[in-house]
């Protein structure tokens, strides 16, 4: 059994507890999924229907400020989401985009995102992404070794 580590980042602590509020919806999620190049979400959940979310998780004012890739995500999901803690200026965040407040331990959907359904050749380019890096991350756990030596 794995402890239960709380990450070090404070983005990456909003990122479980969003991951958590989100696996009892019955969605799965990975962290730091590159959709195309030049971009990396922070995390990615894939819902029971095959619901593609990309949350960006914003530890604070100078983080959301100094991000100028997020639009760029709209493109490779169904809903967008920016994660936040309760001391986050919430006024910031664009109109027409989700939020959710979390902390390291759940999170809750304060407001959805409109919903922009991907092209079915677009959802299917995710999901087979998702699955590859949900894929990779699990080998990498079980054997860290057999990634290095694709590689060598």
């Amino acid at each position: 059994m794995m402890p239960d580590a709380l990450p070090q980042m404070p983005g990456q602590r909003l990122a479980r507890g969003v991951a958590r509020a989100l696996r009892a919806m019955d969605f799965v999620t990975v962290e730091e999924m590159v959709p195309t190049p030049g971009l990396r979400v922070d995390l990615l959940a894939l819902g029971p229907k095959g619901e593609v979310w990309v949350i960006e998780c914003k530890s604070g004012r100078a983080d959301y400020v100094t991000d100028r890739k997020w639009q760029g995500y709209l493109e490779w999901c169904d809903r967008f989401f920016w994660a936040v803690d309760a001391e986050f200026p919430t006024d910031l965040l664009p109109e027409g985009t989700g939020l959710i407040l979390a902390d390291a331990y759940d999170a809750e959907i304060i407001r959805m995102g409109p919903d922009t359904p991907l092209a079915p050749a677009r959802r299917k380019v995710m999901v087979q992404k998702f699955a590859r890096h949900a894929a990779l991350r699990l080998q990498a756990m079980r054997d860290p070794g057999a990634l290095i030596s694709a590689w060598a």
